[in-house]
């Protein structure tokens, strides 16, 4: 039976087309703030990095009320290395919103979420945001989502989807273009027409699928997801259905609806609501609660398999310990394996070692996060170059394989197809719109994209656009080639001084500032040619009584250049680490005695050959 009192939707869309900004505008009109309550703009971005990156990284949920139905609304990432995100999101809805920007159109990761979306076979409603913008070419956009639908298989009832337009910015939905519509009523009335209520039977058997967790510090850990069928009472006993098998005899200590932002305790719920339970230990995502006596789990969530990995290290640099408060190899081990409990699409793996620890995840977006997440915390750590996961198939070595968009302008595209070539990428569509810019399709391997994108803005000057959807797997493609510079390395400890970096002007590009400690083996700088130079960056000018110390105050150094987490990650090559602190980020070679380093690159050249 359907329960037309709840309507759950996701909200689906490519990063930045304004999901969660419409969420703001929908919470503000369905009256769930008072009247004269401040609330900051995309509240549901409520990690400090999504404030400062911009973006939805973890799926969240709110609900409204509107003519007295309650409205579920899961706001989803719309970047496909938090692919995990949507796929969980999209296990508890019966329909989504696709939005999309009414200029830029249908973008790479727009296919990827509608596509999981149609997948599990939900009916859309097609929202054509930022309509005010003065590049808006709504009619042509709305084609080009026609297409991507019959692109993607979708069936017929799915093409027939609504279509409504939106300024989200400003609260303002139009059923008809130049209606005279002032608020969001036309978009919470299609939602009520076009989505219907969840089927769910509150007399069947209990059945809890956990999408979600949280922690509370008075009840511990929460667990999240949609009571598909039955209800669940305190001080009754319920059955957990784990991958281990069924624990029985557990008791909730708490449970919860969903009211706008907040979750508000209740004694009983009911089937269709996607609703909170706390008082489980050791539930984890894809758990079901079920009936004590005769449970009956669902289905385990499936999602995509992680793409790279990333080897993360105990810190054994000079300076380890200086920083971080958790820095031993039980704090990282026990952080991870908290964070996989919430993050399904991530994995942690054991190394042969005991102080290194691989971690696998969609992408290098990902694991920047993770890894800034985790140095707020007070972690100090190392971590590798991304390197991508192979498999194996009819005896030859598959890895994954990358379809990159680029938005360029047009006297650009020899020096990017020069250098996606050499990355043994292979263009499959070029368009040339006419206007200054054009848009180039390229399908290459993941290991080809790895540290492009620094160079990709440099090559284009900060104009070009780059996005990427995975494309499944392709026989290898042999060596790649990667970073073409060389390293400058530190070969002692000390200071930086003005009088070393000005002989160092001519070798290549800092990334230390005068007066930052340095160790034996740190990076610290790019070096102009392709071998790697060690030097003394910490020298200073011996005074004589013919020249005094300030002679040289006139000279101007050129400021360094001083790399993000993300840049790091990029520019470290195979034998170098990126050491991560609560205050620092520095980079290194991995053997950081510079006799090894020489003999052991003579051995790889003298194998070589």
């Amino acid at each position: 039976m359907r329960k037309n009192n709840f309507r759950n939707i996701a909200i689906i869309a490519h990063v930045d087309h304004g999901k969660t900004t419409l969420v703001d505008g929908l919470l503000q009109q369905s009256g769930t703030f008072k009247a004269h309550q401040e609330v900051e703009d995309r509240v549901m971005d409520s990690m400090d990095l999504e404030k400062e990156r911009g973006i939805t990284i973890t799926a969240k949920n709110t609900a409204i009320h509107y003519e007295g139905v309650k409205i579920n609304i899961m706001d989803t990432p719309g970047h496909a290395d938090f692919g995990g995100e949507v796929e969980r999101s999209l296990n508890l809805v019966d329909g989504a919103l696709l939005l999309v920007d009414a200029s830029e159109g249908p973008l790479p990761q727009t296919r990827f979420v509608l596509k999981k979306t149609l997948e599990k076979n939900l009916p859309v409603i097609l929202v054509i945001n930022k309509i005010d913008r003065s590049d808006a070419r709504i009619d042509e956009v709305v084609n080009e989502v026609y297409d991507l639908f019959i692109d993607l298989d979708a069936t017929e009832d799915q093409i027939e989807f609504p279509i409504l337009y939106t300024i989200a910015k400003d609260g303002v939905a139009h059923a008809e273009i130049g209606d005279d519509s002032t608020d969001l009523k036309p978009l919470f009335d299609a939602i009520l027409e076009n989505i219907e209520g969840p089927v769910a039977d509150d007399d069947h058997t209990p059945q809890f699928l956990v999408t979600n967790l949280d922690y509370d510090s008075y009840v511990g850990q929460v667990a999240i997801g949609r009571l598909n069928h039955g209800t669940l009472a305190m001080n009754q006993s319920y059955a957990l259905c784990g991958a281990d098998g069924i624990r029985r005899n557990e008791k909730f200590s708490a449970l919860y609806t969903f009211k706008g932002l907040q979750k508000v305790q209740v004694d009983q719920l009911e089937a269709g609501d996607i609703i909170a339970v706390a008082g489980i230990d050791g539930v984890t995502i894809g758990d079901t609660i079920s009936d004590n006596e005769n449970p009956e789990p669902l289905p385990r969530i499936i999602i995509d398999e992680p793409t790279v990995s990333m080897l993360f290290y105990v810190n054994n640099s000079p300076f380890a310990g200086k920083e971080g408060k958790y820095l031993t190899s039980r704090n990282i081990s026990e952080r991870l394996d908290k964070e996989t409990l919430g993050n399904v699409s991530l994995q942690v793996h054991k190394t042969d070692r005991t102080d290194v620890f691989e971690v696998r995840g969609r992408g290098e977006l990902q694991m920047a996060v993770l890894i800034e997440t985790m140095r707020r915390e007070g972690f100090e750590f190392m971590v590798s170059k991304p390197r991508v996961i192979t498999h194996e198939k009819d005896g030859k070595t598959m890895e994954p394989m990358e379809k990159v968009f680029l938005d360029i302008p047009d006297d650009k595209v020899g020096v990017i197809t020069e250098k996606l070539s050499a990355r043994k990428g292979r263009m499959t569509n070029l368009v040339n719109h006419g206007h200054g810019r054009v848009s180039m399709e390229f399908v290459i391997p993941s290991r080809g994209l790895i540290g492009f994108r620094s160079q990709f803005l440099t090559d284009t000057q900060g104009a070009g656009i780059m996005n990427k959807l995975f494309d499944g797997f392709a026989p290898w493609f042999g060596p790649i080639p990667q970073r073409v510079s060389g390293a400058m390395i530190s070969d002692r400890n000390g200071k930086v001084t003005t009088y070393a970096c000005l002989g160092m002007v001519d070798r290549g590009e800092l990334f230390v500032e005068v007066g930052t400690d340095v160790y034996d083996g740190m990076i610290i700088g790019e070096r102009n040619r392709t071998e790697d130079l060690s030097l003394n960056i910490t020298r200073e000018k011996k005074l004589t009584n013919m020249r005094a110390a300030s002679s040289d105050a006139t000279v101007v150094l050129r400021p360094p250049k001083q790399l993000s987490l993300d840049q790091s990650i990029e520019f470290i090559a195979e034998d170098e680490l990126v050491e991560v602190t609560p205050e620092s980020i520095r980079l290194r070679k991995m053997e950081l005695d510079a006799n090894k380093r020489a003999s052991a690159h003579r051995k790889a050249k003298y194998a070589n050959n």
